[in-house]
Formats: C-alpha cells, sequence, structure tokens
C-alpha cells in the first residue's frame, strides 16, 4: 500500500524500518545496513523525513540519530498502514480468501505498536466462518517470527451480534478500545 503512494523505494524501506521498531533511534549507518541501500540515498530520505516532521534528527557526540517523531499528526495512521502492510496483518489480508467468510478482522492497538504481551489483551480478533487451520498455520508463522504468543479469539458473527447487543465487556473492550481493522466495515463493527 506505501508504495501505492510512495514512489521512493528507499523511503519505503525507512519508514518500515521505524514504524516496524517503534521507539527505537538508530545511526545513519545502522539505518543503510538495515535497509540495504546506498548511504546517499537513504540520507536524502532522512533529511526529507525529518523536514516533514516524521522523524526527529538527534545529534550525539559526532554522530547523527533520527527516530520517529510521535507528535507527528498522522503517527498513528502510518502505524495502522503498518500493520496492514507488513507480517500478520499482510497474511490475513493476502489470504482471506483461504481463511473463510470473514466479517470482520482487527488486530489490537497494542499489538499494532508491539507493545509488551500483557497477557490478558487480544491481539486479533476474527468474526465469521473461518478455517481454523488455515488461520492457525498464519498465525503459528507470525509467532515464530515475533518470539511470543499470539492471543486471538475467532467467533461466528451472530455470536459476536449476540455479545455486541448484551454489551458483552471482552466485546466493549474491542470496540471501544485501539484497533487496527483489516477486513470490514469499520462504521457497522461500532454501529449498536
Amino acid at each position: 500500500m506505501l508504495d501505492d503512494l510512495i514512489t521512493s523505494k528507499t523511503r519505503i524501506k525507512v519508514l518500515h524500518l521505524f514504524l516496524g521498531n517503534l521507539g527505537e533511534m538508530y545511526h545513519v549507518r545502522e539505518i543503510v545496513r538495515r535497509v540495504d541501500e546506498e548511504i546517499n540515498a537513504v540520507r536524502r530520505e532522512l533529511l526529507l523525513l525529518d523536514k516533514k516532521g516524521i522523524l526527529i534528527r538527534e545529534a550525539r557526540a559526532n554522530r547523527v540519530y533520527y527516530s520517529l517523531d510521535t507528535t507527528y499528526p498522522f503517527y498513528n495512521d502510518l502505524i495502522k498502514i503498518h500493520a496492514k502492510e507488513s507480517g500478520l496483518g499482510q497474511d490475513i489480508i493476502k489470504n482471506r480468501v483461504k481463511l473463510g467468510k470473514i466479517k470482520y478482522a482487527m488486530l489490537s492497538g497494542d499489538f499494532a505498536k508491539n507493545s509488551p504481551d500483557t497477557g490478558d489483551s487480544v491481539d486479533l480478533l476474527v468474526v465469521g466462518i473461518v478455517i481454523l487451520p488455515e488461520l492457525s498455520q498464519i498465525i503459528k508463522k507470525e509467532e515464530l517470527v515475533k518470539k511470543r504468543e499470539i492471543n486471538y479469539t475467532v467467533m461466528k458473527e451472530d455470536e459476536f451480534n449476540f455479545r455486541k447487543s448484551r454489551r458483552d465487556p471482552f466485546i466493549s473492550s474491542i470496540i471501544h478500545g485501539s484497533r487496527v481493522m483489516l477486513i470490514g466495515d469499520e462504521e457497522s463493527l461500532i454501529k449498536e
């Protein structure tokens, strides 16, 4: 999706590096190694992203470090885009037909931001008629990458609607919490 909007391959790689590692600060040479692009191209993109307010530039001794600016007006939107086009989000969107008839699929905001796992929250909710072996395979692959268990819940649409109408605390926490919609209409999800 980013490559539909941004023509610079280097800029996309730099953005994905920072969005995939929220809170991290990188030296220019480390960025060059991680994105595997020419140093001049990386420097040009870093200066542009700094000028636009997406990155923060910080000089320390004789080195320059960059990090994401959490006050950037579209910070959360960039996180959502990144969550949809990488890892678990990308795999679910790409394999939606194999997974069955999904009405809604969403990641928790904490999962999208790579926040530490508290163990009591759901990372992924899938509503519809789901082929569980296919979903399990995708989740296991992502668990290996993230090196942690992914908490997920699957339910049929009628159960979801019933629990939503009863103001079930679990469903309410999902509806009123931070989330990234992968499949489905967010407005119909939250509609009473």
